[in-house]
Parts: C-alpha cells; sequence; structure tokens
C-alpha cells in the first residue's frame, strides 16, 4: 500500500524540512514530495501533526531487556520479540539484543532467538550482541564473575559460525583486548563478527594494537574500564585519541558525567559517537527491581544498581538518550538524531538501508512530538502507535 504522511517536519539523516511529505509502500520510502505535488496512485494519505517531526527510526545495539523481559533469564524467541516491542514504545525499530556473561548453554540459546528473530519480517531485532564472557576479571561491573573466561576452540567456531546463519543480521562481541589472543580476534573478524573493546584493564598501547587489526568499536566508553591519567591514558585515552571505532555512549547522566561526554564528542570525529541504552527490564514498566543471576538489582532514583551501588545497566530507553544529549551535552538536535539512528547504522554496516530518509531506505521511522516524546513508529511501513 502506497501512503503519503503529509504535514510533519521530516528530518532526513542530515537535515529537518519543512513542508515536505513522504511517499512509502512496499516497507520502503518511495519518495520525499515537495510541497504542491501529488504523487500518482496514493491509497491513503495520513496526515501527521504540524509540530511532529518524522526521523529515521533509531537503533539500539546495546539492548539487555525490557518489557519486563532480561534476555540473560529468557534467552528465546518469544523474548527477544517482547525486548523488541517494549522499545519500540520509545522510537527503536532495530535494536541488538544484548546477553552478557553468562554459561555457554545460555549464549546458545540467546543465538538461536536471535536467528529465528532476525529472520522474522518486522521483529526490529537487527542480530545479537555478546557482551563477554571473554572480559577482564577486574572490571566485570554487573557480570557474574564465575562465568568470565578467554575463549576456546568451541567459542571461537560457535560465534564465528553466526554471521552466516544470520546473513541479514550482525553479531557484536565485546572483550577484554588482553584477555584474547590476536590470532582468536583475526578468525572472528573473517568470519563477520564485528568486535568491540569493553570491560577491559588494557593498555591503551594494547587497544591501538587491536585497532590496528580491524576492532571498530568501543562499549560504553568510561564505563567498565580505568579512568584516563595522563601518563596511562588506557582504553578510553586510546579512544579519545584515534580518529578510527565508533563508540557507544550511556547518557543517562548517572554512568558518565556531561562534562566527560563533552569531551569525548570534542575529540572523536563526526560520525563515531552513538548512543545507547544498556537498558534493563524495568524500561518500559513499573517496576522497581529485578533478578540477574540470583542477585537483586535495585531501581533507585533513576539508576539500576547492585545492593552495594554497582551500577548493573541502565533505567533508559533511546527516546530520553536522545533528549538528554540535548539537555546534558548540549547537542543541536540534529547530531542528537544520528547518534541515535544513522552513526549506529553505520557502525554495523546497515548505512545503505538504515539511519537515513531517503528513496529506497527501509520506512522505518519515529514519530516524535515537540517534547521528543513518542507519538508511534513505523517498521516496514506498518505504523504502531507509542
Amino acid at each position: 500500500m502506497r501512503q503519503l504522511l503529509t504535514g510533519a517536519r521530516i528530518f532526513t539523516g542530515e537535515t529537518i524540512l519543512d513542508g515536505r511529505s513522504l511517499l512509502v509502500g512496499d516497507g520502503r520510502i518511495l519518495d520525499i514530495v515537495a510541497p504542491g505535488r501529488t504523487p500518482p496512485e496514493i491509497d491513503r494519505t495520513v496526515a501527521l501533526g504540524a509540530g511532529d517531526l518524522l526521523a529515521p527510526g533509531f537503533l539500539d545495539i546495546q539492548v539487555n531487556g525490557g518489557g519486563g523481559v532480561l534476555f540473560n533469564e529468557q534467552p528465546t524467541l518469544e523474548a527477544t520479540l517482547a525486548i523488541a516491542a517494549a522499545h519500540r514504545r520509545f522510537g527503536t525499530t532495530g535494536l541488538l539484543p544484548t546477553i552478557i556473561t553468562d554459561t555457554p548453554d545460555c549464549h546458545r540459546a540467546a543465538a538461536e532467538a536471535a536467528v529465528k528473530a532476525v529472520a522474522q519480517p518486522g521483529s526490529g531485532v537487527l542480530g545479537i550482541h555478546f557482551e563477554g564472557p571473554f572480559i577482564s576479571p577486574q572490571r566485570v561491573g554487573a557480570h557474574d564473575p564465575r562465568f568470565v573466561r578467554a575463549p576456546d576452540e568451541g567459542d571461537l567456531d560457535f560465534i564465528g559460525g553466526l554471521p552466516a546463519r544470520m546473513p541479514n543480521g550482525r553479531v557484536l562481541l565485546t572483550l577484554a583486548p588482553e584477555c584474547v589472543e590476536d590470532a582468536a580476534l583475526s578468525r572472528l573478524m573473517a568470519a563477520g563478527v564485528i568486535l568491540s573493546v569493553g570491560h577491559t584493564m588494557a593498555s591503551a598501547e594494547r587497544v591501538l594494537e587491536v585497532f590496528d587489526l580491524g576492532v571498530r568499536g568501543v562499549t560504553h566508553l568510561y564505563n567498565a574500564m580505568p579512568g584516563i591519567a595522563n601518563r596511562q591514558p588506557g582504553p578510553a585515552g586510546a579512544a579519545l585519541g584515534d580518529e578510527r571505532p565508533w563508540c557507544g555512549l550511556i547518557a543517562d547522566g548517572h554512568h558518565v558525567h556531561p562534562l566527560m561526554m563533552r569531551a569525548a564528542l570534542a575529540a572523536r570525529p563526526r560520525g563515531r559517537m552513538m548512543l545507547v541504552t544498556d537498558a534493563m527490564p524495568p524500561t518500559g514498566t513499573d517496576a522497581d527491581s529485578f533478578q540477574l543471576n540470583g542477585r537483586t538489582i535495585y531501581r533507585r532514583d533513576g539508576r539500576l544498581v547492585l545492593a552495594d551501588g554497582t551500577l548493573a545497566g541502565a533505567d533508559l530507553d533511546m527516546a530520553m538518550a536522545v533528549r538528554n544529549a540535548g539537555t546534558l551535552i548540549g547537542l543541536p538536535l540534529e547530531e542528537s538524531l544520528r547518534m541515535a539512528s544513522l552513526y549506529p547504522a553505520e557502525f554495523l554496516g546497515m548505512q545503505s538501508e538504515r539511519g537515513r530518509i531517503a528513496p529506497g531506505w527501509r520506512a522505518d521511522l519515529v514519530l516524535l512530538r515537540t517534547d521528543l516524546t513518542v507519538r508511534g513508529t513505523w517498521v516496514e511501513g506498518e505504523w504502531r502507535a507509542a
């Protein structure tokens, strides 16, 4: 069905257009229609609010849970779809369900769920993110230290075999580069796995070495890694000083001080910073606690914490992250939106069909009110109210 969306402003991924309409059909964007022009063969015209903004749907590469569901506790297709549905209410039209450090059986079950979800049209699932278990025992954060380990041949075969099983999806692995040999890194990347540095004690020199090998990302910059010192810049210093990697940033005002977020954006090239939520089950619910590997995580004052105060994911959705990027960091709206859509699309290698509003791109869209709350979304041209 060919639909003409009229009345709202349109953010293309580069600029905001006024007075244009958007023609969508067969799950794709067909045209951005200039004022006074009526395209032929329209099946339906949808009048949107004059103050509203159409933008590319948000993409979130780090989502542990939502809607009361935790991927580690329920590594199933049904849970994966429930998490995606919960985040869609907040503008996210594509995400990587994220499985943190756990047992091999849990990781394999999560992978099977992701393979099935990616194959399901309109699921909003882009693949899977393994955050661990190949991380530093000194930087586990809320991960269960019992399950931290170095990769063996079975792990490399398993993770390396996943990209071929989900040709339209992506496999992202967060690891500590001091805990994994170069040969293993190269083997995984050759198989199509995207690698990201995180939960690490690596020196800046080691991080730069793996960037040279082709490691593309830094997971939740500043968190679960040493701070920056003048003679020991560490992983965060390497990330700020090298233009190649993409860095995720949890913009909730608790994980990273606003000054440090501004410093990262000032230091890094445009296009290499992404908003992530690191969201947990409370997103989209009124829950005040949940369980993770037998431990209780508490929702307190906008934070998710263990009993000792350790942060355990974020009480955050992507629409809130976009708003915070403006209020906490002072970013222009256009750049905040790009950090939630275009830049993660580029990191994942999906920029030819996601992250922009342009003819031929997927009709995955978010409709925002003037206060940047979400009215609803389209995934492959199908509308769902928030």
